[in-house]
């Protein structure tokens, strides 16, 4: 069993990405198995300098270990997604060969007025507008394309660990996606999918807001024959006014608890929002591992009571 962190490096780690560590590494341990450290950060322009060292060094405040990827001053390129762009490539010619990937010229603007339906989790369908055009028409264009993976009339079906039975139609329910940007920068659906599997990881544990991001992931990974891991969603931690954190949004943030609070108080907070234990008792976190389970943690997303941490 193989569990993963997969931080971008983005910025500061926050209450609720230490939420989804602490289970993820919590399950990975209870099983016996591994944990997998992957740094996502193939958007270069969004990686913020010294945000990687600072995720390391946070995860091993409280208390998180891995047994594969980047250590500090040890160049590890394969646990880089800026360093896997050849595997992306090979992966995504493989797709052009086949007739699933084609470029596509579509400005935003030219989306937008092209009014497409949405999917419940608010993400626009594409319409297929590049999908059938000819060759001729290909050459008139004047801009550098974005790649697509043309959605097949297929129902993807899996059972989350947590939130359940999951059915969507791929070609209905969320449509032909980009799996590179006309920048080259390759897109998160895509690569995610790809590193799991590569990887060896047989469980994702991540935030529910993820969990329609599954079927296409699925999706990816059955077109190469690439083993599927276990995907298990876990509930959002809100703020007390019910807002998401989030790094945009200046969220509760390591680096400021870190400088009030000890690691045994900030995971003893977290497990008794995890429902893993009755109140908020400091906590290590290799003390939890004897007694983890799925079924003490919530489905829904949780609140962060006022003056908890």
């Amino acid at each position: 069993m193989t569990g993963r962190f997969a931080p971008t490096p983005s910025g500061d780690v926050h209450l609720g990405n230490a939420f989804c560590y602490l289970l993820a590494w919590l399950s990975a341990r209870r099983q016996g198995g591994q944990v997998v450290l992957r740094m996502e950060d193939a958007d270069q322009p969004r990686t913020v300098p010294g945000s990687i060292g600072q995720t390391l060094e946070d995860l091993r405040w409280l208390g998180l270990d891995w047994d594969q990827g980047p250590e500090d001053g040890v160049p590890v390129p394969a646990w880089f997604q800026s360093a896997r762009t050849a595997v992306y490539d090979r992966c995504l010619e493989e797709l052009k060969k086949r007739k699933l990937a084609y470029p596509c010229y579509c400005s935003r603007a030219d989306l937008k007025l092209a009014s497409a339906p949405h999917a419940g989790d608010g993400h626009a369908i594409y319409p297929g507008i590049c999908r059938n055009l000819t060759e001729a028409e290909r050459a008139q264009k004047n801009r550098a394309p974005a790649w697509r993976l043309e959605a097949l009339d297929t129902e993807i079906a899996f059972a989350d660990g947590l939130q359940g039975p999951v059915r969507l139609n791929l070609a209905w329910e969320w449509g032909d996606f980009p799996i590179r940007r006309a920048d080259g920068v390759y897109c998160y659906q895509f690569i995610a999918a790809l590193d799991d599997a590569l990887m060896g990881v047989t469980e994702v544990v991540r935030s529910r807001d993820l969990l329609l991001s599954t079927p296409p992931q699925l999706y990816v990974q059955r077109l190469f024959g690439l083993p599927e891991p276990r995907y298990v969603h876990i509930p959002m931690l809100l703020d007390s006014k019910g807002a998401r954190l989030a790094k945009r949004r200046g969220g509760l943030s390591l680096v400021q608890l870190r400088q009030r609070k000890s690691p045994e108080e900030v995971v003893g907070a977290l497990a008794y929002l995890a429902g893993l234990q009755p109140r908020p008792e400091p906590r290590t976190a290799a003390s939890l591992t004897a007694d983890f389970s799925w079924d003490r943690v919530p489905r829904e997303d949780v609140l962060l009571p006022e003056g908890l941490l």
